[in-house]
């Protein structure tokens, strides 16, 4: 076994809302202890910057004004995270925010400074974790089947952890402790935008929304005719992979709640066609859509299974994709692999990430 270090994970994700920080001690294989966590929220200008960057991702040029300067107060929240975490740490996990993600143009990007961020800190910094992946011919996503299968070591299997972030993804651990993930399809990203549109909050509280609305049928069989639900595992997506589909469903014709009801039922019904080598046993759910009640509530009809937050086997939510980036900055330092076969289609198991020294 390696040797133990005490990390921070830094997680930004897709919804855009802010920067989770967690605390984890870890040689990339073990979980010896797990810490303190915190989200500092992006202020409204930033929040919104970064939609139109990530709006215009395909097209952006690497030094665009706007975006270097986006990029400069996302590394200060970074910066101010992990400050405000004050905790003893030899490693910091820095994922960066991810602005781009084509893997069938052997493209990811994430942005933050890296450098600033390590000599802001005065801590060697892990980041860049996707890159090596993508050129290699992966998907460059999921990243978090490692960690989570460290986690469930002494689970009952087969059991599936699905993250329901701004894009849900899935990982499958087997008896053997086999992994297969992939991301599955929407997660709350088309439902955060929707509720932004038509009330001005940044999502559907408790699922209230489309709790008051219905499905519709014709609308939700156009958006899973996408071709992406044809294609095998592994596989992942760009938060955006959906709006041309979204756009000629019909789904603006409809009611603010049933619209919500049916990108509900969208993502669940996609969580439902997904491919496993065996049914699992449970489904632990982690991501801020587990705290949406009729995601849950559809989540549970549709997949008939035991189904519920990732906290019932002691796990922090909100902390876990933080905590995965400290993990993988423990495999960096350590050269483990981070990507597999079954989790990003990548040839062998797979080392990647740099570090970015103080």
């Amino acid at each position: 076994m390696g040797e133990m270090l005490r990390t921070i994970g830094l997680m930004s994700g897709t919804s855009l809302d802010g920067v989770d920080a967690a605390w984890l001690e870890t040689d990339g294989q073990r979980i010896s202890a797990v810490g303190p966590r915190l989200t500092i929220p992006y202020d409204d200008r930033l929040r919104a910057d970064l939609r139109r960057i990530l709006n215009a991702a395909p097209t952006l040029a690497a030094d665009d004004r706007r975006l270097k300067t986006a990029e400069a107060r996302l590394t200060e929240y970074h910066v101010r995270a992990v400050a405000a975490l004050d905790c003893p740490a030899d490693l910091i996990g820095f994922h960066g925010q991810t602005i781009l993600h084509r893997p069938d143009q052997r493209r990811t990007w994430q942005i933050g400074d890296a450098a600033a961020l390590a000599w802001r800190t005065g801590l060697p910094v892990a980041h860049d974790f996707r890159s090596a992946d993508v050129a290699a011919g992966g998907e460059g996503a999921p990243l978090a089947p490692a960690y989570h299968a460290a986690l469930a070591r002494e689970l009952p299997k087969p059991l599936a952890v699905l993250n329901i972030g701004g894009v849900a993804n899935v990982t499958w651990i087997g008896d053997d402790n086999r992994l297969v993930a992939f991301d599955t399809g929407p997660g709350n990203g088309p439902l955060d935008d929707w509720i932004a549109r038509h009330t001005g909050e940044r999502f559907d509280r408790d699922g209230t929304m489309a709790r008051a609305g219905r499905a519709e049928p014709g609308v939700l069989q156009r958006l899973l005719a996408h071709p992406y639900f044809r294609r095998p595992p592994p596989k992942s997506l760009d938060r955006l992979e959906f709006s041309t589909a979204l756009a000629a469903s019909g789904l603006d014709t409809l009611s603010p709640a049933d619209g919500a009801a049916t990108l509900v039922a969208f993502t669940v019904e996609a969580v439902a066609m997904a491919p496993f080598p065996e049914p699992p046993r449970r489904w632990l759910l982690s991501g801020g859509g587990r705290r949406n009640r009729a995601m849950i509530e559809a989540l549970r009809q549709r997949l008939r299974a035991v189904v519920g937050p990732v906290e019932g086997v002691g796990w922090d939510g909100d902390a876990l994709e933080a905590q995965c980036f400290g993990f993988l900055a423990a495999r960096v330092a350590a050269g483990l692999p981070i990507s597999f076969p079954g989790t990003t289609g990548v040839p062998v198991a797979l080392a990647g990430g740099r570090i970015a020294r103080a």
